[in-house]
């Protein structure tokens, strides 16, 4: 049977249930099938087993899994550096995204053109859904702008004062995720852990990975109930237009 969702699992967290594998075009992608209050969810390794770096990671077979799994909304998880001032440990929720990288294959379409609308890159209705679910947990929700780097190097004060320009909140894994969701006619939306101010935010303290991956660990229960609660707030018939994202997109 089909799932009703797919989560995208980053640093620190993941969902157990039986172990499975999807054939894609991009290769085999191991999968986690399990239920959330009879649910059916899949749960997918963004970095797999031996933690493949941002710049490495196969983008186009993890949404290809969540498509062919039979998931129509995807839910991901990101660890994320503020450059606005958001607590340790509170949930940002992006709204549109700016990107600075420059390895990734960022679309299915390689052989034809084909321009997908990102006016709502994020789904509105998976967004509304996460954010209810961490409120009435008390959790601090902030939504904004997330900037994507390439990586894998945390960034330099020098890079955050221009970042911060742009966006809120820092990272290395959202993209090209949302642009790919977007190819694939999927409800997609973000739900980014704050686990550290970005680099020059903090009085010229240094950055160390170990405290982020240590936060990440802490909240990783929260998280955890925010996709629980979330999944059952998710309507199985939604208004956002995700699913028609290819209609007229194609020149």
């Amino acid at each position: 049977m089909n799932p009703d969702l797919a989560v995208i699992g980053g640093v620190g967290f993941a969902l157990q249930g039986l172990k499975d594998e999807v054939e894609t075009p991009y290769g085999r992608v191991p999968i986690v099938r399990g239920k959330m209050l009879g649910q059916k969810i899949v749960f997918i390794s963004r970095h797999g087993d031996g933690h493949l770096p941002p710049h490495k990671v196969n983008y186009r077979s993890i949404i290809s899994a969540a498509k062919i799994s039979g998931a129509s909304a995807v839910i991901s998880t990101n660890t994320v550096g503020s450059m606005a001032g958001h607590p340790l440990g509170s949930i940002f929720l992006p709204g549109d995204f700016v990107e600075f990288t420059k390895c990734r294959p960022n679309t299915f379409f390689e052989e034809k053109a084909v321009h997908v609308d990102m006016s709502r890159p994020y789904c509105p209705v998976l967004r509304y859904s996460l954010a209810e679910a961490a409120r009435s947990l008390g959790r601090q929700v902030a939504e904004g702008v997330y900037v994507c780097a390439e990586g894998p190097h945390l960034e330099t004060p020098a890079q955050i004062r221009m970042m911060r320009q742009f966006g809120d909140v820092v990272g290395m894994t959202g993209y090209p995720e949302v642009v790919l969701a977007r190819e694939a006619a999927l409800c997609y939306a973000s739900l980014c852990i704050i686990t550290n101010p970005a680099a020059g935010m903090a009085g010229g303290s240094d950055l160390a990975v170990s405290d982020i991956a240590d936060l990440m660990n802490n909240c990783r229960e929260t998280v955890g109930e925010i996709i629980y609660r979330a999944a059952q707030k998710i309507p199985a018939d939604r208004s956002c237009g995700c699913k028609d994202a290819l209609d007229n997109a194609a020149l």
